[in-house]
């Protein structure tokens, strides 16, 4: 079975329902995370702390001091139910990215093979093979999802005081602002670079995996979860201004702005160590790395587990079909 090649669909099933599924148990850490990321703090001449930016009335919106207070004054203002707010268009997203993520990169990964055995050439266990097969299905999925996620991140970050509406309702929000209809896709050139995350993650995770192939160890549940959370956290260090660069861009702009939108990723990470201070593009990095960690984990083992079942899956079904056809 080692020597078999796949079918591109198992890894699309199995990846997608993992990561769904990873997605749902971790999602109140998600809007932790983007609220932390959204929110802008100012410093004083000195470069200290001078509190949160709020141009108008100090007491109208809420500002968290750090993840275990934002989850306090959500669970104050909204109720459990806050710490889910978004949740179907985050599923939905998830569901997409990955879908187009996993199938992508198991056709590339497919005509990889095919282009090295129509010369005669041996697969190797290349980082660099692995990160370029990342780039490929991350790119060609940022192709088609980006709309949902600035769906997804502005029902995140909606305010206590507004009220909560729904996927359709918030597409024609933000085609009805200033942007039109190309809001939809605000972001969309930092989650071409973005695409080093998912590209680092899966490279290395690939890489660490083969490693323990070939010392013959069989890859078990913890493996997989402790491989895949690793290559997330390093992904995430290393891409976080950026990630942070893209909610702000995705969300409503600051009320410092006066409403005018961010026209671009480099003019956010300006605004943020103008304003802030350069450690500030570190913001929310906690939840972040945590919500990563654990979605990743999640997603390798849970995926690891599904693949192994849709394959004895097929198998039984090709086994009765063969049986009914001596019949």
């Amino acid at each position: 079975m080692a020597g078999k090649q796949q079918s591109p669909w198992n890894g699309v099933v199995s990846g997608t329902t993992a990561a769904i599924l990873a997605n749902i148990l971790v999602y109140p850490l998600d809007i932790v995370k983007t609220r932390l990321q959204v929110q802008v703090q100012r410093t004083n001449q000195q470069g200290k702390c001078a509190g949160y930016e709020n141009d108008h009335d100090t007491t109208k919106d809420t500002h968290y001091n750090n993840a275990a207070d934002a989850i306090f004054q959500i669970l104050r203002e909204d109720g459990v139910s806050g710490l889910y707010n978004g949740l179907e268009s985050s599923i939905a997203g998830t569901a997409s990215m990955n879908f187009a993520y996993f199938y992508w990169s198991a056709v590339a990964r497919s005509l990889h093979q095919a282009i090295l055995q129509s010369y005669g050439f041996s697969d190797t266990n290349s980082i660099i093979k692995e990160l370029g097969l990342g780039a490929v299905g991350g790119a060609l999925a940022q192709l088609c999802t980006n709309p949902i996620a600035v769906i997804s991140t502005r029902q995140q970050t909606r305010k206590a005081s507004e009220k909560k509406i729904s996927m359709w309702a918030t597409m024609k929000e933000i085609s009805q602002s200033e942007d039109g209809w190309t809001g939809l896709w605000r972001g969309f050139k930092v989650n071409l670079i973005l695409v080093v995350n998912p590209m680092i993650t899966y490279g290395v995770y690939q890489w660490l995996r083969r490693g323990l192939v070939t010392l013959n160890k069989e890859l078990g549940s913890l493996d997989a979860f402790l491989l895949g959370a690793l290559s997330k956290v390093l992904a995430t260090i290393a891409t976080h201004p950026l990630i942070v660069a893209k909610a702000m861009l995705q969300s409503t702009p600051p009320d410092s702005r006066r409403g005018k939108p961010f026209r671009g990723f480099t003019e956010v990470l300006a605004y943020i160590i103008k304003n802030e201070g350069s450690s500030r593009l570190y913001k929310g990095l906690a939840p972040q790395i945590i919500k990563g960690f654990l979605v990743q984990g999640l997603i390798m083992m849970l995926k690891e587990r599904t693949e192994i079942l849709l394959m004895l899956a097929i198998s039984f079904l090709k086994r009765r079909s063969q049986r009914r056809s001596f019949l």
